[in-house]
């Protein structure tokens, strides 16, 4: 049989794959390069020629999924109508529903923290340009009123992924309730925005 040879973008691309499929199914501490190397029927030298660690592996499956999910926001904030405001819920509701469908809850289980904090992390830094352009428009059409657009988004995506995600701790229900209840009063405040503007969130 003869043996396939395949572009070296598309052998790290199967790489990154069969890694992101391992570490959602395993706890990341114990998946093993060569767990890796067994699931792809590759030698050694193939893996290490693209990672020269499970660390530097971690790192590209979790870009490629930050990208990805990033990639599907990107598109509803391009069709999104409608003001600032409304772009930005546009924003948050494809977030919230593409959160659903990703390897969080795999992500909260033990042994996993070190890829779960990586993810949150990586979509922070990615996600809140995406949302610092909303509200520099919303500046623009007189709904905010900052002169940090960037930091604000920076701030409010990190208080809402920390002070909500169980997988950084076990809150309760009611530190989740509560949060929760306070979020759209603390993001009009920061953003100096009309009251109620972030009722959605709710």
């Amino acid at each position: 049989m003869a043996r396939i040879v395949k572009k070296p973008f598309e052998r790290r691309s199967d790489i990154v794959e069969a890694a992101s499929q391992l570490f959602q199914t395993k706890e990341y501490e114990k998946v093993t390069l060569q767990d890796v190397m067994d699931r792809l029927e590759i030698a050694k030298g193939t893996i290490y020629h693209y990672f020269k660690s499970k660390e530097e592996l971690l790192e590209a499956v979790v870009e490629n999924i930050v990208n990805q999910h990033l990639e599907k926001m990107q598109i509803a904030m391009q069709e999104a109508k409608g003001n600032a405001l409304q772009q930005i819920q546009a924003l948050v509701d494809a977030g919230s529903k593409i959160g659903a469908q990703s390897l969080l809850e795999q992500l909260h289980e033990r042994g996993n923290e070190a890829m779960h904090t990586r993810l949150l992390a990586a979509a922070l830094m990615k996600q809140a340009p995406l949302y610092a352009k909303l509200i520099q428009q919303g500046c623009e059409e007189g709904i905010f009123q900052t002169d940090t657009p960037l930091e604000c988004a920076e701030f409010i995506l990190s208080a809402v992924q920390f002070l909500t995600d169980l997988g950084i701790c076990p809150w309760t229900q009611q530190d989740l309730i509560r949060r929760t209840q306070a979020f759209p009063k603390l993001i009009e405040q920061l953003l100096q925005a009309p009251p109620n503007s972030f009722q959605f969130l709710l």
